[in-house]
Order: C-alpha cells, then structure tokens, then sequence
C-alpha cells in the first residue's frame, strides 16, 4: 500500500483537477434548476456548496459516501458494527439524492451524521473536508470523485473503495478514462469488489481488490413507526397479505393480474403496491396511505405511496414480489424483504442484483417467477414460509464478510493515527 500522500497524478487526473475550477461558474444554476423540478432538496440544497454543514461530531470521523438511497441504506450494518465495537468513533454519511436523505435520517444508526456531497469544485471540496476533517474516508459501490480522492490525498487522509460493482457497459465506460482511474484506484488503501466480475474488471484498471461480497444482507431491518405498523396490523388482521415493492408500472400489472388469480381462491387476500415513484401511480384507484387511507376490509388492494415505508410494507406482507425484475431496472434490493422475515419472489430480469439472486435461488431462498400465473402458483404453493426462512440463513452467512470488512477498515484507521 503506498502512503496516501504518494497518489499518483497523470495527465487524465490533472486535467481533470483543472477542469474542475470551472464547476464553480455553473454549481448555482444547476443546483436552481434542479430545486425548481423537485429533484434537490428544498431545505439543505447549499450542502453541495459546502455551506451550512452539520455540526462536526468529536472524536475519530469515519466519512461514508454512496450515491443514492439504497447505497446509503446499506452503510447501516457495517456502521452498526464498527460503532458498536468502537464508541468513540462518529460518522459522515453523505449522498448525492434527495430521496436517501429523507429515508436515512428514518433508520440512521446511533452517532450519525448524513450531509448532500459537495460538487466536486476546489472551493466547494476545501470548505468540506475543513470543516469535518475526517480520519478516514470509504467510497462505496460506484461513486468516486476524482478531486475529493485528490485532496484527501494531499492531506494524508486514508480511503478505501468498497462493495465496489462494475459490470461489462459500466467497464466499458471506465476504459475511456482508464489512466484516470488507475490513479484513483491505485490511491486507495483498500479495494473491495462484491463478486469475481467486477473483481476481473477492477484488476484491467489496475486495482487490487479483495471479493466482500454485498453490504446490504448485513443491513438492519428497516424501522417503522410501532403506531403505524400497529394500526396497519389491525387493519388486516386474519387476512393473507403481499406486496410488489418497489413497485414500477410493469411489476405491479404482474402482482395485480396474479392477485386477481389469487382472490378466486382466496377471496379476502390484500395485495399491497408499494411503488417507486408515487407519481407513477397516481391515477390508481386503491386507497393510498399518502391519503391516510387503510385497507378496509373489502379492499383488494392498498397503495403505500410514502417515501421511506418499505419497513412497514414487509411487516405486514407474507411474501413480496421484488419490484424492478420485469424491466429495465433489472431488480430492487431483496435483503430489506428477507431482514422482515418476507418471503422473496422476484422476476427473470435481476441484473442489477445479479449475484444476490443468484445466491438466494441456490438456497432456495427466492422463488423466481416469470408471470402471473407463476406467481399466483408460488403464493399458493406453500413454500413461503421454508423460502423465508432459508433467506434468513443466507442473511447470517453474508454478515461474516462485513465483520471482517468491518474490522479492515478500522485497522486502517488506527494505522493512520500512528502515521
């Protein structure tokens, strides 16, 4: 391992630092233009100016950044257990989308800090990393910033990559910057990659990666707010209840076309649609809970439209067909279903998570199904409860990579104090 100090800075990197003092001139703009369409967050957009930054925590700060809502859920285990073993270490969060602010700050573990990741602008960077000053910085999955790698570089602070993923478009896409990463990459005082694919990959860039395998089977379960989800219980008390989440229009036509199969012989069976973008189902005509409705006895089916809720979906599901898996998103994360004890089914498109339902169907941990008549079958066939709980297993099996990760990264940090 080189010391921090000691990065490498080619032609791709430097250009790259040069360019980025023009970031500056279009930040605000930008940054407007996206408030206006609701995508930035109305109150803490200024954190990606570096302004109005969270109160630093005392102590050693390890800094964590993914990008969206279900990289920044993920962080919750491998947090958990470094601050469980450790109490006098806090932690950064930051992301990049609105959303994973709002459902992090629901379920943020103890110590905690979450802020929106500043443009990656000289300006923008110094007034971060001066006022947090972080011990030790962890890039997770795919979102690494050329400058910020640059800086906390210069300033000898420690990072790692990991839980990295990187299939064959997303290499492909990498290649056309490859010395750029190759600097990035060799920077780091850790590599880690979730499968042997985006291991093989990260090696052409000229990473060293370790195989870790995913952050998320290690997640807490998500909350849910104890008078809701007992409400919510006793509204269908004695009924047999499921979900499609997260829901996209094409995963909840399947779930419906099945449920309609399933209420034949079952006539008082709840199916809940839990989508991804509420704006995509706005003209459903369920009782939704954005409303305040909940599932009356003669309801067929019930919306859970709220951001952030999926906790209070798979406490009350028997089994949840994950959504994503017949389109393009090529499937949502299985493990906040299998953490709630929710049986799993899933679609044949699962790209996404390719190696997590490759592992869940193995144990007979999933049930695949390709439409509805397949699963409406699975719902009735019996197998929920051995499928849940065989997930249940593979979510203790995959939390031994993150303790070990875990204990990685705080070995690093505490080489870094003696430096």
């Amino acid at each position: 391992m080189i010391s921090p100090t000691d990065m490498h800075r080619g032609f791709a990197l430097r250009a790259y630092l040069g360019v980025s003092y023009l970031f500056a001139l279009i930040a605000k703009p930008v940054l407007r233009r996206r408030l206006a369409r609701g995508k930035e967050h109305p109150d803490r957009w200024p954190e990606k100016l570096g302004l109005g930054l969270a109160v630093r925590p005392e102590g050693r700060l390890i800094w964590l950044h993914a990008v969206g809502l279900g990289e920044v859920l993920s962080l919750r285990g491998l947090i958990a257990r470094i601050g469980a073993a450790y109490p006098d270490i806090c932690f950064l969060v930051t992301s990049t989308t609105a959303a994973s602010a709002d459902v992090f700050a629901k379920n943020a573990p103890d110590r905690t800090v979450h802020q929106f990741l500043p443009i990656d602008a000289p300006r923008y960077r110094k007034r971060f990393l001066d006022h947090f000053t972080p011990d030790l910085c962890v890039w997770v999955e795919q979102d690494l910033w050329p400058g910020f790698v640059s800086d906390l570089a210069k300033r000898g602070i420690p990072q790692c990559m990991i839980a990295a993923r990187m299939n064959a478009r997303s290499l492909k896409s990498h290649q056309r910057a490859a010395s750029l990463y190759r600097d990035l990459y060799q920077a780091m005082a850790l590599v880690t990659a979730q499968e042997r694919i985006t291991a093989s990959n990260l090696e052409r860039l000229g990473a060293k990666p370790r195989i870790t395998g995913s952050l998320k089977p290690a997640a807490p379960a998500l909350s849910t707010d104890p008078a809701t989800g007992e409400a919510l219980q006793n509204a269908v008390a004695g009924r047999f209840v499921w979900a499609v989440a997260s829901a996209h229009p094409e995963d909840a036509a399947i779930a419906q076309e099945a449920h309609g199969l399933l209420r034949q012989t079952d006539p008082t069976a709840l199916l809940i649609v839990a989508p991804r973008f509420a704006q995509a189902f706005a003209d459903h005509p369920a009782p939704r809970w954005s409303k305040g409705d909940l599932p009356a006895p003669a309801d067929p089916i019930w919306l859970c439209d709220t951001l952030g809720d999926l906790g209070l979906v798979y406490r009350a599901a028997q089994a949840a067909l994950i959504g994503g898996t017949f389109n393009a998103i090529e499937g949502h994360n299985p493990w906040e279903a299998a953490a709630l004890g929710c049986a799993i089914m899933h679609g044949p498109r699962t790209a996404n998570f390719k190696q997590d339902y490759t592992d869940l169907d193995a144990a007979k941990a999933a049930l695949p199904v390709f439409d509805a008549v397949e699963t409406a079958r699975a719902l009735t066939s019996g197998l929920l409860g051995a499928t849940a709980r065989n997930a249940t297993q593979c979510v203790a099996q995959s939390s031994a990579s993150t303790d070990e990760l875990a204990t990685r990264l705080v070995q690093i940090l505490e080489a870094s104090d003696g430096r």
